[in-house]
């Protein structure tokens, strides 16, 4: 999910084109609440990245290690949906260039996949593909939230901005290629458990096929995967473009 010095105008914080009207930011309370969380939110996601060098140092090898950062990669995922709520709904808009539908999407499927696919289907637990969005998803959080508190602060390197806009070319694709590979590895065992799924008849007269729905939601990546990369790539070319011109000028 997804977002850059201080080499941009108060105008524009340095996040693309100046906006005629730009959106007012939050007050003195609310920036404060905001970067407390964003640093206890960059601050958990460094402890999952520690955790993953530790076990790996410890076993010697890459397979599990999901069962080392079990724990807090479900409490700062799950986090991400105050982020939701309260950022990116309410303040974020006018602070960080972003597509509040495209990033709804990608907090909502990282929550789902962590509880609804990962955690619910255990076999998968020990899958190299939980592992691969695992480690993209620690990478890119860190990075994200790095970008969010400094933004607020309008003390925002470029350094970090580079790598909100850059990283992700990898970074995303190596994700959503984890999480699908995650899924199907999901479908035999959820088909032959019947997680999750309801059938008829019931005094409700509903029923609910848990096995499609996870198909039907590894379909819904090949027309929104695509949209949130390009919006990327596009937030790329004009973020880092504005910043160059403006160095330039200096």
């Amino acid at each position: 999910m997804a977002a850059s010095g201080s080499g941009g105008s108060r105008a524009d914080n340095g996040y693309g084109s100046q906006q005629p009207r730009r959106r007012k930011g939050p007050g003195a309370l609310a920036t404060a609440y905001l970067v407390i969380y964003n640093v206890v939110m960059t601050a958990g996601w460094l402890v999952i990245a520690v955790g993953l060098v530790r076990a790996y140092l410890a076993k010697g090898s890459y397979h599990s290690l999901y069962y080392s950062i079990e724990k807090p990669l479900k409490f700062f995922q799950t986090g991400a949906l105050l982020e939701e709520h309260l950022l990116i709904a309410k303040y974020l808009p006018g602070i960080v260039p972003s597509s509040v539908v495209l990033t709804a999407f990608q907090v909502m499927s990282r929550v789902f996949l962590t509880w609804a696919v990962t955690h619910s289907v255990k076999e998968v637990q020990t899958e190299d593909s939980v592992l691969l969005f695992v480690v993209a998803w620690t990478i890119t959080e860190i990075i994200r939230y790095s970008f969010y508190t400094f933004s607020l602060l309008n003390h925002l390197p470029y350094l970090i901005k580079w790598a909100r806009y850059t990283l992700f070319i990898v970074l995303y694709p190596m994700g959503v290629s984890g999480e699908l590979l995650t899924i199907y590895a999901a479908l035999p065992f959820v088909r032959q458990s019947g997680l999750y799924s309801i059938s008829l008849p019931n005094k409700y007269n509903f029923s609910f096929d848990y096995y499609t729905f996870l198909i039907l939601v590894m379909i819904s990546y090949i027309p929104i995967f695509p949209q949130l990369y390009f919006h990327m790539l596009h937030q790329r070319r004009k973020v880092l473009s504005h910043t160059e011109e403006h160095k330039k000028s200096e």
